[in-house]
C-alpha cells in the first residue's frame, strides 16, 4: 500500500517561534523515521506529509493514498486532534485511528468523564472552571487536582496541581486559566497507585495489550505524573509490568478500560489511564487515542517493551486493525 504520514513535527513549530511549552505534544524527527522504517519492512510504500496544512495542499495538487498513518495532534483548538481526520473523511480516504468525533471528545477531559459516567464506569467527582467566580460552587471538599482541560502529554500538571485546600484553588486555577486561555477541570486528588494500559483494536475486536504502574522516584515531582516527570522519565519514574494472575486489582483496572474504550468508541490502538483513590478503587482519569509511537521514550512502546512487543509488531498491529475496519 501508499501510505501517508501526517503528524505535527515539533522542531518545524520551535523554528517557526512556537515555545517548548506550546510544542509539546508535537512529535520528534526520530519518531516519524522510525514509522517509516516500520512501515517499509512491513512491504508498504510511505509518503511524508506532515501537518493539516500541508495535507491540504496535497490533496488539493492532486495527491492520493491508500491510507495515511495519521499521528498529528493540531496546533489550536479544542478539536485540532480532529482536523486531519476529517480532512481526510472529506475526500474518503482512510486512516488509522479514531474519528474525528472521538478525537474532539477526549481531548475535552471533562466531557469525556460525563460519557465514562453516563456509561455507569468509575471515574471521580469534578467540576469546570471557566471563571474564578465559577469556583464558588464546587461541590466536593479537598485536597483538589487541577490541570487545563484539553491538553496533553501532562502539560499544565506538576506538583502545584495538587491543591489541599479552597484557598489555594483560587491562586492556582487563574495561573492555569491565563497561560492556557481554556476551562480548568477540578477534580478531587487520587492518592492511590497509578497505572498507564495499552488497547488494540475497535469495538469488540478491541484487547487489552497489558498495564504498567508508574512509580515516581525521589528525584520525581511527587504526587504526580507531570509534563516534567515524563521529559526526565529515565532519571524520575520506574515502570513495571502488571498482571492480573500477581495482582487481582489488575484484572479490576484493565476491566475499565476496556469498557471505556469501547464506550469512548476509540479505534486501533491507545493507551488509558487510571489511579485508584484513597480506598484503592481503581478510576478512570483519561484516554489518549493519539497516543505518542516514539520507540524508546513514549508511554506506549515503553509498556510494549516491558511486554517483549517489538516496535515493529505494534506498528503492525495498529495498521492491521484500520486494514480490518476498511475492509468491512
Amino acid at each position: 500500500m501508499k501510505i501517508g504520514l501526517t503528524y505535527d513535527l515539533r522542531s518545524e513549530y520551535l523554528a517557526m517561534g512556537y515555545s517548548m511549552d506550546e510544542t509539546a505534544e508535537f512529535d520528534r524527527d526520530d519518531t516519524i523515521s522510525a514509522l517509516e522504517t516500520a512501515l517499509s519492512r512491513l512491504g508498504h510504500k510511505t509518503d511524508r506529509i506532515g501537518n493539516a496544512r500541508a495535507l491540504i495542499k496535497r490533496l488539493s495538487s492532486g495527491d492520493r493514498w491508500d491510507l495515511v498513518f495519521n499521528i498529528a495532534e493540531g496546533l489550536h483548538g479544542i478539536g485540532r486532534e480532529a482536523q486531519v481526520p476529517a480532512i481526510l473523511d472529506i475526500y474518503e480516504i482512510p486512516y488509522t485511528f479514531s474519528d474525528p468525533m472521538v478525537m474532539s471528545l477526549t481531548l475535552h477531559k471533562a466531557m469525556t468523564k460525563r460519557v465514562i459516567r453516563d456509561a455507569g464506569l468509575a471515574t471521580t467527582d469534578f467540576f469546570l472552571v471557566h471563571a474564578i467566580a465559577e469556583m464558588k460552587n464546587i461541590h466536593f471538599d479537598p485536597p483538589y487536582f487541577i490541570k487545563p482541560v484539553a491538553e496533553g502529554t501532562g502539560k499544565g500538571t506538576s506538583s502545584k496541581s495538587i491543591v489541599l485546600d479552597k484557598k489555594g484553588l483560587e491562586k492556582t486555577c487563574k495561573i492555569l486559566l491565563d497561560t492556557y486561555k481554556q476551562a480548568v477541570l477540578v477534580e478531587p486528588y487520587l492518592p492511590g497507585r497509578e497505572f498507564t494500559t495499552g488497547v488494540v483494536g475497535t469495538g469488540e475486536a478491541s484487547r487489552i495489550l497489558g498495564t504498567m504502574e508508574i512509580h515516581l522516584l525521589e528525584t520525581a515531582e511527587q504526587g504526580v505524573y507531570s509534563h516534567t516527570n515524563k521529559e526526565h522519565f529515565e532519571d524520575r519514574i520506574r515502570y513495571t509490568l502488571a498482571k492480573s494472575k500477581d495482582d487481582p486489582l489488575i484484572e479490576e483496572v484493565e476491566s475499565l478500560v476496556l469498557a471505556s474504550w469501547k464506550a469512548l468508541e476509540c479505534r486501533d490502538g491507545g493507551r488509558m489511564d487510571i489511579r485508584c483513590d484513597g480506598k484503592g478503587k481503581p478510576m478512570f482519569m483519561e484516554v489518549n487515542p493519539l497516543a505518542g509511537l516514539h520507540p524508546q521514550h513514549s508511554d506506549f512502546p515503553i509498556l510494549c517493551g516491558l511486554l517483549d512487543i517489538p516496535y515493529l509488531t505494534l506498528i503492525e498491529t495498529i495498521l492491521n486493525s484500520a486494514m480490518l475496519r476498511i475492509k468491512k
